[in-house]
């Protein structure tokens, strides 16, 4: 990023311009209530927590409390911490080449209230992006207290500072983040003595390092991520410092099969079209598994596995597209075969359905086929399709059979149309577009026990 040329390079240069320096947590409440007052969105790019976590963390913000996000595996806690990014200055000013992110009209650390006693007004200023004041630390058992809060420096004992020089420390993640966002990411996995080093910098808002009476009133919003078993069963976040986060805010996966459908357009990276019924029927797979028995609930069933899903169908539209030369790539419901065999290991199942998984999945992607059909040809009658196919019109599909072979297989029938129509696709679209709401329909009727199927090595027969 490049600094603005305007900005003052001096302080006193920053002291004329008239700017104040303001807490990290001030500075996030007047951004945040300057958005929701111009009816911005503060929170781009999270789906489906408009009524529900975002009211409760925007209250968290306002009253300036630390926050702890409570949810399990892949319900966006991570995506949403990073958001906060947004609600800081988009340029910070800071005492150029000074080890911590200092405001020259504010400075903290001893090195840098000399080089402010020295230096007056031509103190240097230099810009920091609002992008380079957030860290994130994916908490690990090996993590130290020299990593998150510091330690001292063997180089600048060895340059000739002796070990009582409060500048021979060497400053971990949180005073680096001094004015910023420090994000720990599930801190159950923190050591507990390491938790107990966060204790000062919650609540007194200072460190200490290896015994050094050294206090910097380090300005920073904590925010962590936590899974519930682990914070909850297993007790692993230590009392004081859960007595320190001022906000709870539990997470949760999409409510709505809308939501969790908006969600998968936006993560899935696709490299085919993915049709929007087909989108639906995986996101009402993952809302399945979700309610199943057989799944361990406890360890969740994660927005990844949807997403994952999407894009393991578009990439077998896509193979089968390289394979018989057709073009443009479209998923059809065949791909969706691909789903259960790729992705069963994203699943953690109970105990007792070992060797029952495939048939599991199956079936519950079944369910969803049929609910997802219901919902969007319900109340058309597809009998004159039953009959066609009844009468000896078979339908072969597969991962090398071209959608031209799938629509060539019936005769001309009004209802082919409406059933088209009905999931996105009109009469001027591309063969392979067509044929995929075909085949829907096709495979509606077989789960409805209209027509028979009979699959077999990547083939599928629809037929009397």
């Amino acid at each position: 990023m490049t600094v603005p040329e305007h900005l003052p390079t001096t302080a006193g240069e920053l002291r004329s311009a008239g700017h104040l320096p303001r807490s990290i947590k001030t500075e996030i409440r007047e951004n945040l209530l300057a958005k929701l007052g111009a009816g911005e969105d503060p929170w781009p790019g999270i789906v489906g927590f408009d009524r529900t976590v975002l009211p409760q963390l925007e209250r968290a913000l306002l009253a300036g409390h630390d926050v702890v996000l409570l949810g399990e595996r892949g319900q966006g806690k991570t995506r949403l911490l990073r958001t906060l990014i947004g609600l800081l200055d988009e340029w910070s000013p800071v005492i150029a080449g000074a080890e911590l992110g200092e405001h020259p009209l504010d400075p903290v650390s001893p090195a840098g209230r000399r080089l402010a006693a020295e230096l007056g007004d031509d103190l240097p200023v230099a810009w920091r992006h609002r992008s380079e004041r957030y860290a994130e630390k994916l908490a690990t058992p090996d993590t130290s207290v020299g990593d998150l809060i510091g330690d001292v420096d063997p180089v600048k004992v060895a340059e000739g500072r002796s070990l009582g020089d409060p500048e021979t420390i060497h400053f971990g993640l949180v005073p680096r983040s001094h004015r910023g966002i420090v994000a720990i990411n599930e801190l159950p996995d923190l050591a507990e003595r390491i938790q107990v080093a966060l204790l000062n910098v919650m609540e007194e808002r200072d460190i200490q390092v290896r015994g050094y009476t050294l206090r910097l009133p380090l300005d920073v919003l904590l925010v962590a991520t936590a899974n519930p078993e682990d914070y909850t069963n297993r007790g692993r976040i230590i009392t004081p410092l859960k007595d320190r986060f001022g906000a709870e805010i539990r997470t949760h996966y999409p409510l709505t099969v809308e939501a969790e459908m908006a969600l998968i357009r936006q993560e899935a990276e696709l490299v085919a079209e993915v049709g929007d019924p087909l989108i639906e029927v995986l996101a009402r797979f993952v809302r399945q598994l979700r309610e199943s028995t057989a799944i361990d609930q406890r360890s969740g069933v994660s927005a990844r596995f949807a997403v994952a899903a999407a894009e393991t169908v578009a990439a077998a539209a896509l193979r089968r597209s390289a394979l018989i030369g057709e073009s443009p790539a479209v998923a059809r419901p065949v791909d969706l075969d691909a789903v259960p065999a790729v992705l069963r290991g994203k699943l953690e199942f109970e105990s007792g359905e070992e060797g029952r998984e495939q048939e599991h999945l199956t079936h519950l992607l079944r369910r969803s086929f049929a609910e997802t059909a219901r919902g969007r040809l319900g109340g058309l009658d597809l009998r004159p399709l039953a009959e066609a196919v009844g009468d000896g019109h078979l339908v072969t599909t597969g991962e090398r059979v071209p959608g031209t072979e799938v629509l060539a297989a019936l005769p001309e029938l009004p209802v082919l149309h409406e059933v088209a129509r009905r999931l996105g696709a009109e009469a001027a679209d591309p063969p392979t577009r067509i044929a995929a709401a075909v085949e829907f329909g096709l495979e509606a009727l077989y789960l409805a026990r209209q027509i028979a199927k009979d699959s077999d090595d990547g083939m599928a027969v629809y037929g009397r």
